[in-house]
């Protein structure tokens, strides 16, 4: 097994392109062609992780936060340890951070699942620009050549179903100026014709050579082409995940609940000013839906409430924004970054031995929660 094997069993866990902007996702230290059978998970690639990745014999990282996030101007020991260290030692370290947050069955999924909710969907959905919709319009005897050639150039794919398109019947007029050649008709009188209207899906970057096939293809001098900018919103894809808890529970059961799934004795939690007059030991009122969103994920509990949640759970959460998030009404708990994102690591894991037989998947030891509580 190589270095790009399990890079791309990665990808199709979680693809980059799910990834934030500001985020830096993928293959960040070594080579497609190193060898990798034996990979090691881990929250944060520290010096005290990678002593015990090279002390294990490891050939692959797959560090959840990257260790290059901002550009760095050198690679030393001094100024980059761990880079520095992980080159040396030829490990390769790949990222996956937000692309696995957002991608089905990934962080949030987990942190939901946690939480006992069902019927889950983005809190706020992943917005794909990458595709278009072309569009032309040929005779009924050209369609099958035309849409042919646009399938070949890259078009027609939607998910997991190649060759799809759509047609749709209708009658087009023209008329050609002096030294034209329509295939219908003759110069300088107008005509019409029967015409099918074909709709491909195609990739943006793949719109060009599909305008070109299509040209080439076609019977008509001048044919009518336009390309269509999509925004799709894949299923399940997106930041954060809110839904119904499958039984509604008290805000303390609740707790409690999360307290056993993430092995946690003590969590942070922050409680709107309408509870504040109810003793700790309170109950509290039983929830019915709840949202979370892993790591830093504070600012998400906006769009939380306006969709009916009134619990969210997350890592940490700015102060401002926890009483905001309390005075309008809704419950806060924080489990610390890493602890709220920690979990997918054993699900990833499980994930990676069914597809890469004969690797060798561990969890770091020696990643742990920076923060401990006295």
């Amino acid at each position: 097994m190589k270095v790009q094997d399990v890079a791309k069993a990665l990808a199709q866990i979680a693809g980059p392109s799910l990834a934030e902007d500001w985020d830096n996702v993928g293959l960040l230290i070594g080579r497609g062609s190193d060898d990798a059978k034996r990979i090691m998970l881990c929250i944060d690639l520290t010096e005290k992780v990678l002593a015990e990745a090279i002390r294990t014999k490891v050939q692959m990282v797959m560090a959840y936060h990257p260790v290059i996030f901002k550009p760095i101007s050198k690679v030393t020991a001094a100024a980059t340890p761990v880079v520095y260290g992980a080159a040396r030692a030829g490990i390769s370290v790949y990222s996956m951070h937000t692309s696995l947050d957002c991608a089905p069955g990934g962080t949030n999924d987990v942190l939901a699942e946690v939480m006992g909710l069902v019927d889950t969907h983005p809190i706020e959905p992943v917005r794909s620009d990458d595709n278009c919709k072309v569009v032309t319009f040929t005779l009924p005897g050209d369609l099958a050549d035309v849409a042919r050639a646009a399938f070949a150039a890259g078009a027609g794919h939607i998910g997991h179903y190649y060759d799809c398109a759509f047609f749709s019947h209708g009658i087009g007029s023209f008329c050609g100026e002096a030294g034209t050649n329509p295939t219908v008709g003759v110069p300088g009188i107008h005509e019409t014709a029967e015409e099918l209207r074909l709709e491909i899906i195609a990739p943006m970057p793949a719109a060009a050579a599909v305008c070109a096939a299509i040209r080439a293809a076609h019977s008509y001098q001048e044919p009518a082409i336009d390309v269509y900018p999509l925004a799709i919103f894949p299923d399940g894809v997106g930041q954060g995940r809110i839904g119904k808890l499958a039984r509604p529970v008290t805000q303390t059961a609740l707790v409690n609940r999360i307290k056993r799934a993430t092995g946690l004795k003590k969590v942070l939690i922050a409680k709107p000013a309408n509870h504040a007059k109810r003793k700790s030991t309170s109950p509290g009122p039983k929830v019915r839906t709840g949202a979370c969103g892993a790591g830093s994920c504070g600012s998400l509990w906006k769009a939380a409430a306006k969709q009916g949640a009134t619990f969210y759970l997350t890592g940490e959460m700015r102060h401002h924004d926890v009483l905001a998030a309390t005075a309008a009404g809704m419950t806060v708990v924080c489990l610390g970054h890493t602890n709220s994102e920690r979990m997918t690591l054993t699900r990833l894991a499980e994930k990676l031995r069914r597809m890469l037989d004969g690797v060798k998947v561990t969890l770091s030891k020696a990643d742990t929660d920076p923060f401990e509580i006295f």
